[in-house]
């Protein structure tokens, strides 16, 4: 719009004062004298009429009787005989408005020829901290309040009122001022109300020419102005067809509407004018004075359709996406992104939905959704990037819910815009990618440490915080998975932040993968499966400055380091399949642990059946060298993945729980491969006692099934029927009678639906239930009372009515409330009968019995130690814990303590691991209670710890004596400064060696609980506890 010129008026402006023109403006702003009572509403309307004319007459007379106010009035004069608005009208309100407005322009005029003449001159470099001179047109706080005043008088009286139906918000919703306002103006006086709105629209305009001005203008008015603008634009008339003297406005003027409300929306901030957008478009009802909602007229169709376009304008501008949802978030009540309701505005996911749908809908101004796609996409990745904490968290929520509902809406264009550009970083180092041949040079940067942090934040922040399982999500991953848990592997050897949410990533997309495909992958980490993409042979992972990690080329190998890198290459092989048990051990609910394991097991029986001989040329004459070294490189990967699996196995029957399986189905599948393992064995002749016991525990479990440990329905029993073809199998080939008799009773009972079980299937399930004994479990566990052990195996029978015959346990008839001299010979004879007796609960409790009495000092028992002693001795060698556990507790090691010693010292040495780690455990509980009685054995201890630490190769055995030393501490306690005063600065030493060398997690658990320990005991000896006491002396 036009703006007013000055040249006219330039020697005035060279005289008049900003003082001047604002205490002209605060002339105009004084307040009636009725102003301050408690009028009715009518009384009101008159009081503000005669305000507003009693201060213009007060204006006047200021401009006519002193002399000092001569050169304002002039150009004041000047600048109204330039505008093109009348003036003059009936109205008051309207009088009022006009001169005020005059007076703004006069102000404007004013403060430019002010800043034009500011010359601030040079800086003194003497004194560099003065501050520099203000501008001669800088508003004070005050001036800056009397402006903002006037401001909102201007457009309560000459925008507002004017305003049509359902534009902008009505003045009565706003004050009760406002509500006076919109009665007292006239609209039937001249001017028209079209033209007072398009005089005051383009004042206004023209008063925001001026910066500091313009900043007080459009911060609190631009809603009013927009609305105002948009009326004038864009507004259809009521009649189609108007004369030109009929026309209130011309096209012209309509054109310079148009063109005056695109040009402030582009210049204002732009959340800003989206958030005023869309309140014209029709946002929530706005409160007023008293707090109660009023319902206002729904915006126009032409004013909605014209605000959703000007949005639509605002997002496919640069940073768009951010105004929009800026706008949005603070004008849901929210202030400044990040300001002090932001934690509430985040948690709304009404909000982020709203936003989400807005952003991922094609607007009509797109070419195509595909255009829309490509312009936009980038920005809603740059939603998770921004610093500050609590806005942060708003945008990254907004650009979680956006990139789910694209993804859901158009799943091929979010592939290729949002994913894509997300997973490039982990794409750009797959083993199937191209690299470069300027980007094979050996220390390369293929990757930097931010590219990898900001991939892994956002894929965390889509697909985990997300969670929703999109088809296109699962499978754009799916990829990139190996390269995913390499890094994993990589951060798992020390400290970084990305390696939980590596973590947290693999198994939500490991849980919510189709079953078959998640084993696949997990075959792909464990290297079994070389066709899943994985990282690239030249690429490795690297560590970087700022604590993560970043992928470069790797370095050539030289001819003398061909051994060192074939150790790297194994020892990492070795941690995959170390980090890989641990990534399982979180997947034991949800099944896919027991389905790998299942699948190892099958693998195993594929190892079994595999004919060694499929390799081997028959003749090597007629052969090549190259046929040769291809036969010999397919024998050593054959080898390689034999081991592997191996090695898998094992890993898994160490670290996962006996919870493994989770339904019948995997149960039903892990016997029916160690079945196929035992006939491809019996194949080929090589049956052998490991396989023997495997077998025997399998059926066991299907009979402890069938028995009633479980309630079984059809749908099961249809599950077991895949067995029986394999029990026949057993039945009819197997050497051993009894295993033969079993398969053919659990044949005959699945095949009758449980109606028929025989006595072999009752006395097998209740010996499998008895010989129960978990993997993994602490050593203090292991030693559960005969009690608990009754009930645990009585207790998965007797909730279902139990086909298995009941096994009566005998057990001594003392019981824990005997006092002393009360063991009859009768019940001492029972005792010592069931020490021997071959079920190992009986056993077990007659030997804690017999303990219980010798710690209670009973004469019968104190008369025959030697023959008690050969009971305790001969149960030490039973291969059961549960027995031998209960064979060392007794108050005898006193007197048998060199012996004792000698023994699990000896035992130490064993070349089975199995009996060597049993006799360190054994001398644990032993040095346990001996306390002071150690002696000078304690040498002897230390060193044979010391070797075991350092020198065995079983993890099961160091373990162990670790252990020792942890339960040599405890025991000890306080006495430990004491009885350990020659060797306790050895096993320190031993222990920080264990704990920062020691590969084993468990081992350096250990170490780091007798740390703990004996940190404990030497502050408690060097700043002892004060006591408080009183020493109290007799005089003589």
């Amino acid at each position: 719009m036009a703006a007013v010129t000055q040249a006219p008026g330039s020697r005035v402006l060279e005289k008049c004062g900003l003082e001047q023109i604002l205490e002209a403006l605060k002339l105009l702003l004084s307040p009636g004298e009725g102003s301050g009572s408690n009028s009715l509403q009518s009384t009101k309307h008159d009081i503000l009429l005669a305000t507003l004319k009693s201060n213009l007459s007060a204006l006047e007379d200021k401009f006519l009787k002193d002399p000092h106010w001569k050169i304002l009035k002039l150009l004041r004069d000047e600048i109204a005989n330039e505008a093109e608005w009348p003036q003059d009208s009936v109205d008051v309100t309207w009088r009022f408005t006009s001169q005020t407005l005059l007076l703004l322009l006069c102000l404007k005029e004013t403060m430019l020829c002010l800043a034009a003449d500011f010359n601030p001159g040079k800086p003194n470099p003497k004194t560099p901290e003065t501050a520099p001179a203000l501008s001669p047109d800088t508003l004070s706080i005050s001036q800056q309040k009397t402006v903002q005043s006037v401001l909102q008088f201007v457009v309560t009286l000459g925008v507002c009122p004017y305003l049509a139906p359902g534009v902008g918000v009505p003045l009565r919703f706003r004050t009760e001022f406002g509500a006076v306002v919109q009665d007292v103006v006239c609209l039937s006086t001249a001017p028209s109300a079209t033209r007072r709105l398009y005089t005051s629209c383009r004042a206004l305009l023209s008063v925001a020419q001026h910066a500091s001005l313009g900043s007080l203008v459009f911060c609190r008015h631009l809603g009013d102005i927009a609305a105002g603008l948009c009326q004038l634009g864009f507004c259809p008339s009521k009649r189609s067809s108007l004369s030109p003297e009929e026309e209130v406005l011309t096209e012209e003027e309509r054109a310079l509407s148009r063109k005056a409300l695109r040009d402030i929306l582009d210049q204002v901030y732009q959340p800003l004018a989206v958030r005023e957008l869309l309140i014209l478009q029709g946002g929530p009802p706005q409160s007023c004075s008293e707090g109660k909602m009023q319902v206002r007229c729904r915006a126009p169709a032409w004013l909605r359709r014209l605000c959703g376009q000007l949005l639509s304008e605002r997002l496919m501008r640069p940073s768009g996406v951010q105004a929009v949802v800026r706008g949005i978030l603070e004008g849901a009540g929210a202030g400044a992104a990040g300001g002090s309701d932001a934690e509430a505005t985040a948690a709304d996911w009404k909000k982020c939905d709203l936003i989400a749908k807005i952003l991922a809908s094609c607007p009509q101004q797109s070419l195509s959704p595909e255009d829309y796609y490509r312009d936009i996409c980038p920005q809603i990745l740059d939603l998770f990037h921004f610093q500050d904490k609590l806005a942060a968290r708003q945008f990254q929520r907004v650009a979680t819910t956006t990139f789910l509902t694209m993804s859901r809406e158009q799943p091929q264009l979010a592939a290729k815009y949002l994913l894509q550009p997300m997973l490039a970083p982990l794409h750009r180092c797959l083993n199937t990618a191209e690299i470069p041949e300027s980007d094979k040079v050996p220390g390369t940067i293929l990757v930097t440490e931010e590219q990898l942090s900001r991939c892994i934040e956002d894929i965390y922040k889509v697909y985990v915080v997300g969670n929703e399982p999109l088809p296109v999500l699962v499978d754009s991953l799916l990829p990139v998975l190996g390269v995913l848990f390499s890094l994993y592997c990589f951060t798992k050897q020390s400290v970084s932040h990305i390696r939980s949410l590596c973590q947290e990533i693999l198994l939500w997309i490991l849980g919510r993968l189709e079953r078959n495909k998640a084993v696949a992958s997990l075959k792909g980490f464990a290297g079994l499966d070389k066709s899943v993409p994985s990282l690239h042979s030249l690429c490795h992972f690297r560590a970087a400055p700022q604590g993560g990690v970043m992928i470069t080329i790797k370095e050539a190998v030289c001819d003398e380091d061909e051994d060192e890198a074939l150790y790297q290459r194994v020892s990492s092989e070795q941690c995959r399949v170390e980090h890989l048990g641990g990534l399982l051990s979180h997947c034991q609910e949800c099944g896919l642990a027991g389905d790998f394991f299942i699948f190892c097991l099958k693998e195993l029986t594929h190892m079994a059946v595999e004919n060694e001989t499929e390799f081997k040329m028959k003749s090597f004459s007629n052969k090549s060298l190259l046929e040769l070294e291809q036969h010999q490189t397919l024998l050593v990967e054959g080898q390689e993945r034999k081991l592997l699996v191996l090695q898998l196995v094992a890993l898994l029957c160490e670290r996962m729980s006996e919870q493994i399986f989770t339904n019948i189905t995997q149960v039903v599948d892990f016997v029916a491969a160690t079945l196929q393992r035992a006939c491809a064995s019996l194949a080929h002749q090589a049956e052998s006692t490991v396989e023997s016991q495997t077998l025997s525990m399998s059926m066991g479990l299907v009979a402890v099934m069938l028995g009633g440990a479980i309630q079984l329905k059809s749908s099961d029993f249809a599950v077991l029927k895949q067995l029986l073809p394999l029990l026949e199998k057993v039945s009819s080939t197997y050497p051993d009678p009894v295993i033969q008799e079993l398969a053919a009773d659990l044949r005959i009972t699945i095949s009758t639906h449980g109606a028929f079980s025989t006595e072999t299937v009752s006395v097998a399930a209740q010996s499998t239930l008895n010989k129960k004994d978990p993997e993994g479990k602490r050593e203090e566990q292991q030693q559960t009372s005969y009690e608990r052990y009754s009930d645990v195996s009585h207790g998965h029978l007797e909730p279902q009515q139990s086909h298995v015959a009941s096994h009566e346990v005998r057990e001594p008839s003392t019981t824990a409330k005997q006092k002393s001299g009360s063991v009859t010979t009768e019940e001492l004879q029972e005792a010592l009968l069931s020490a021997y007796d071959p079920q190992i609960p009986t056993r077990a409790a007659a030997l804690r019995t017999l303990s219980r009495w010798i710690e209670q000092r009973e004469a019968k028992i104190l008369g025959m130690q030697e023959k008690l002693l050969k009971v305790f001795l001969e149960n030490l060698e039973h291969e059961d814990t549960f027995v031998y556990l209960s064979a060392i507790q007794g108050d005898m090691v006193s007197k048998y303590r060199e012996p004792l010693i000698h023994t699990f010292l000896r035992g130490a040495r064993d070349p089975d691991s199995a009996h060597r780690a049993s006799s360190l455990s054994n001398l644990g509980e032993l040095c346990q209670r001996l306390h002071f009685m150690l002696g000078s054995v304690v040498h002897e201890v230390t060193a044979c710890l010391i070797a075991v630490v350092k020198t065995d190769h079983e993890v099961q055995v160091r373990r162990a004596a670790i252990h020792v030393i942890v339960l040599l501490l405890r025991g000890l306690s306080q006495k430990a400064t004491e009885v350990l005063r020659d060797v306790l600065k050895d096993l320190y030493h031993l222990l920080k060696h264990v704990v920062c060398l020691e590969p084993d997690d468990v081992a350096r658990l250990h170490a780091q609980l007798a740390l703990e320990e004996l940190d404990e005991i030497m502050r408690n000896f060097l700043f002892p506890p004060p006591k408080l006491e009183k020493k109290i002396t007799v005089l003589p």
